[in-house]
This record gives C-alpha cells, structure tokens and sequence, in this order.
C-alpha cells in the first residue's frame, strides 16, 4: 500500500514491518518519462540529491529513497539492517506504483546505495536500464576487515554528535570540518534538513542515529553484491574520484576488472561525495550516461 504526505514524500512497505520513503525531487509525470532513482550512501538520505536533480527534473522524473534505519523512513525496533535487506528497499521502490510496468528507469547509486541497486538489479531483471555508481561499495574478498574486527568507519560513525541546538548550527559545524566542507552550501542544506529531526526543545537530532549507522557500516562485507556484480545484466557506469588513503574508491580496480559491461569514468578532482560536490557536472555525466542508454 502507498500512501503520500504533502511534502511530496510517499512511503513504500518493505519488509520486516519498514516503510520507505521515497522523495520526489520533481520532473514529468507522464507515464512514458525517464526515472532516475537515486540510491544514497550510508548515514545519508534521499534529499541529499536534490541539488543534483535539480539540473535533470525538466526531462527526467528523479525519485530518492531513504533506506531503513535512514532519513523518514520508518522501521520496528530490531529491524535487520544487512544490506540485503537495503536490496529489498530498492526492489518495493522499482516495483511499486510509483514506476510504471513499462516506464525506463535509470539506478543512480552512490557507496552503499550502489550496493543496494547491484542486489535490486540482480533480482528484478531488466526492471534497470543500466547502473551509474558513483565509488560503490561493492567489497571484493579480504577488503574489509571481519565484522567483529575493528572498523575505522563504523567505528568513527558511533562516535558521532547525534544533537544540535539547531539546524542552523548543524550546518554551521559541518561546513566548518571535512569531509562535509566540501559540500557545495545547497547539498549540505539538503543534508541536514533531511537528515535530522526538530525536538519539542527546539534542538535538532540525526534520523540515523550513529549506532545504526556504525551497524550499516559493519555490513558492507556480506552484501552479497559483489558476487552478483560480475553476471549483472546490463550496462554499467562507475564513477571514481581521487586517490585516498582509505576508502570505497579502493574498490574500483577490482570493480572494473570483475566484470566486462562496465564503463569507468574518473573524476579525480572530487572525493567520495563527489555528487554532493559537485552535483551540476555530475548531473551532466549523468545526463550524457542516460542519453547513450535510452
């Protein structure tokens, strides 16, 4: 069952009891248009995209989904939070009546996100015309540390302030420190409004709080994606930005090698939130992907 907000939210039922939501960020209605769903990293949402979508809505219906545990959607405590389970988000999004049956629909994903519209994909064949993954975290053998070893970024996630006095000085202290700095001033805008909840005392706290996404973080090894990764059907795009001493973008390699119908494109001027970076260019990358594959 879908229901829709005024706020131009709709919710999705998924399983085990979680509601998706699902953002429109605008473009035609018309049952015949493009859709690009975008597929948000881990601890984000699916506002983060609306600067990007923004330079695609007059031609594409753009849709984001917030993933369980992430942004408005909502979920029953003890909700399991394995990235299949973010595949099974994906799926009741690309099949719900928000798609048309025979609507072209274009995955858009970014680290975690891509992951989980490598296991949609894998599931629903041909439901995506093709994949354009900005640094997925699709984890080859041994690139991770165990799930009970120690993680630098479930580690780092479970420190993190969960409270502002406001979503002023949320965005204030972001756009002070990395690696949020490098956001352009609209994506972190989008970031933070969507990403934190107003208290009756008037502070602002994350949606996603920091033991959910340390818990997130610590499943990237057993997605299950990269083993669906090399027999995926239809073209793909991986989008890489710079060199770091760690990070996702340590994937790509073995990504690219792993499986022949991939396209690389690098952009080593940005980082790992290349789109929230630079969301004009990438909207063009994008764009020019989506043209080559109607």
């Amino acid at each position: 069952m879908v229901t829709k907000a005024e706020d131009r939210l709709t919710f999705i039922n998924s399983t085990d009891g979680v509601r998706v939501a699902v953002h429109d960020l605008g473009g035609p209605t018309d049952p015949t248009t493009t859709v690009l769903l975008f597929s948000h990293a881990t601890g984000l949402h699916g506002r983060v995209w609306e600067e990007m979508a923004s330079h695609l809505n007059d031609r594409y219906r753009c849709l984001a989904l917030d993933y369980r545990g992430h942004g408005c959607s909502t979920m029953p405590e003890g909700t399991n939070l394995a990235w299949s389970q973010m595949g099974d988000d994906a799926v009741a999004v690309l099949t719900s009546d928000l798609i048309g049956p025979h609507q072209v629909v274009h995955g858009v994903g970014h680290s975690m996100g891509g992951a989980a519209l490598v296991l949609a994909s894998a599931r629903l064949k041909n439901q995506l015309r093709s994949l354009w993954l900005y640094e997925p975290v699709i984890v080859p053998p041994g690139a991770l540390p165990n799930a009970d070893a120690p993680n630098p970024m479930a580690d780092g996630a479970a420190r993190r302030r969960a409270s502002f006095a406001s979503y002023e000085d949320a965005i204030t202290n972001y756009a002070s420190k990395p690696p949020l700095n490098e956001l352009v001033p609209a994506a972190l805008h989008s970031y933070v409004m969507g990403g934190f909840k107003r208290q009756g005392d008037g502070t602002v706290t994350l949606r996603c709080l920091p033991t959910t996404e340390a818990a997130v973080f610590r499943g990237a090894i057993d997605s299950g994606a990269w083993d669906l990764w090399p027999d995926l059907d239809g073209p793909a795009a991986v989008i890489a930005g710079r060199e770091e001493s760690f990070g996702p973008v340590a994937f790509v390699p073995s990504i690219m090698s792993a499986r022949r119908d991939t396209m690389l494109i690098e952009r080593r001027h940005l980082g790992h939130f290349g789109p929230l970076e630079d969301p004009k260019a990438m909207a063009k990358d994008l764009e020019e992907w989506v043209l080559a594959h109607p």
